[in-house]
């Protein structure tokens, strides 16, 4: 590519105040991961540019934080339906620059919206509570009031799903709010800055910088700053909690994964893999609610599982995301297929039975994509680096064991515990197994158990790092502030004297 075509490509550019603020002095390119072009260059945001956003997002929060509720809930009406409006553009633009398929793209952009569908209920959800008479003469009553500016920082798995799990909920609260999405697939959040705007929320109340980490330290270390949320890897979320409650702020850092699903000898298995092939492959892997370990109960049940597995990969069509017929595009970049690709390499090296090797997939017209085909891995043990680890990718190992209760100690002896499943045909498994099972999100013949938005989304052990969760009820809690108010107006007429007993 010639320097003269790359003046060419269009540059994407940070949204402050409501509207695009170039600057930052750096810049880095954006692929297409089907085709491995450079189709854009992210700016990235310096800090002065993040204090931009800050001083932005401080400057309409007084006001802001003096709307009604319901005034607050018909800008999030407005903007539900202009998200409807807009979704093949916005769906477009997560296939182009993440890669995963349209039908895919669809499902991530519906799960956003439902977040904003529940935000829209703001006036029931911020109306507090009142005790009348809870002493003499003496009123009590809560309000959930905002924090002021807050963060999200959120990665490039669900350019678009992910920051809606933030924001609406965080500015129906009545804050203001930053968005440092990932640099690797800027685009969508840039589009939901503009039908926020469209849908007439006040310039200032929602703001996104693109950035690297000198964006993402500046947003930590910021005074003005109240509130962090972070989605991504377990390193870096453990290192944002604790920078940032270092510097007094609230924290909810939704860290790694490795999800399993125990396969029990009564599960239907043709239902079971049809489930484990849309857990395990679908999009790529690249999902922290993805299925990358199978735990079959017994030898019989591993055999027919693998068998039927091997099958299925043997007719996953695999292609750009633009076409709808696929089932599997490529992933986000190259360094990050050459990771992926490592793992693979590594769990041949530990002795694990590759049984089905996507490293040699070639998809005709679209040679320089960053595609690895699905990949099966067979008598995997705990001990080896592909189990134990987060590989992010089109990876699925099957583990064998004897027992549901052998399934279930090795499952807890994990380090993460965000999401986990039990196909089974028996009652009384299956609650055995949701009761006891040390994992913070559960299925039962459900391999992605990602609640709705009326409830909340988070793991257990690493996998979270705060005490509440994403979206739902523990949204409210997180971005606001209880207060509770208790009050007594005395008769002008009796002169009461001191009291010195604890009331």
């Amino acid at each position: 590519m010639t320097a003269k075509q790359q003046l060419n490509i269009e540059e994407i550019a940070h949204w402050i105040n409501g509207s695009v603020v170039k600057g930052g002095g750096r810049s880095q390119p954006v692929y297409n991961p089907a085709t491995g072009d450079v189709i854009s260059h992210v700016s990235l945001a310096d800090r002065a540019v993040v204090e931009q956003a800050i001083a932005a997002a401080e400057a309409a929060f007084p006001a802001w934080r003096d709307t009604p509720p319901v005034k607050r809930a018909q800008v999030m009406f407005r903007f539900k339906t202009l998200l409807e409006q807009h979704s093949e553009r916005i769906v477009a633009a997560i296939t182009q620059q993440h890669g995963k398929v349209l039908h895919d793209a669809a499902g991530e952009l519906g799960r956003g919206i439902e977040v904003v569908d529940y935000a829209c209920g703001a006036p029931q959800l911020l109306k507090g509570e009142h005790s009348k008479n809870v002493g003499a003469g003496i009123d009590s009553w809560n309000e959930q009031q905002p924090l002021g500016v807050v963060a999200g920082i959120t990665p490039f798995n669900f350019p678009a799903m992910v920051p809606m799990w933030m924001f609406p909920m965080a500015i129906v609260c009545g804050n203001c709010f930053v968005l440092k999405p990932s640099e690797r697939d800027p685009a969508p959040a840039l589009i939901l800055a503009e039908l926020l705007k469209e849908a007439g929320l006040p310039d200032g109340v929602f703001n996104v910088v693109n950035g690297d980490r000198e964006a993402v330290d500046t947003l930590l270390h910021d005074a003005r700053v109240q509130a962090i949320s972070f989605v991504g890897s377990t390193p870096v979320a453990e290192s944002i909690y604790r920078t940032a409650t270092a510097n007094g702020k609230r924290v909810q850092a939704l860290g790694g994964a490795k999800n399993h699903a125990v396969v029990m000898p009564d599960a239907d298995l043709d239902n079971a893999v049809s489930a484990l092939m849309g857990a395990a492959y679908g999009s790529c892997g690249e999902r922290c609610m993805a299925i990358s370990v199978a735990v079959a109960v017994g030898d019989d049940v591993a055999d027919q599982l693998v068998a039927k597995l091997q099958k299925q990969l043997g007719v996953l069509k695999v292609g750009p995301g633009s076409d709808n017929s696929n089932d599997m595009g490529p992933l986000i970049t190259a360094e990050h297929l050459a990771r992926v690709r490592s793992y693979v390499d590594l769990g041949l090296q530990e002795g694990a039975e590759l049984v089905v090797d996507g490293r040699g997939l070639t998809v005709p017209g679209s040679e320089n994509g960053f595609f690895l085909g699905g990949c099966l891995f067979d008598r995997v043990t705990p001990e080896m680096r592909i189990y134990r680890e987060e590989i992010f990718g089109p990876v699925l190992c099957v583990v064998r064991v004897t027992s549901q209760e052998e399934a279930m100690e090795l499952i807890d002896r994990h380090e993460y515990g965000n999401g986990t499943c039990i196909f089974t045909r028996d009652g009384e498994a299956a609650r055995y197994f949701t009761d006891r099972i040390q994992v913070g999100m559960v299925g039962v013949n459900v391999p992605l158990p990602v609640p709705v938005a009326s409830h909340s989304f988070g793991g257990w052990k690493r996998s979270l790092f705060g005490d509440l969760y994403a979206y739902g009820p523990d949204a409210v809690r997180f971005y606001t502030r209880r207060k509770t108010i208790t009050q007594r107006w005395p008769s002008s007429s009796v002169r009461e004297g001191a009291k010195f007993s604890f009331p």
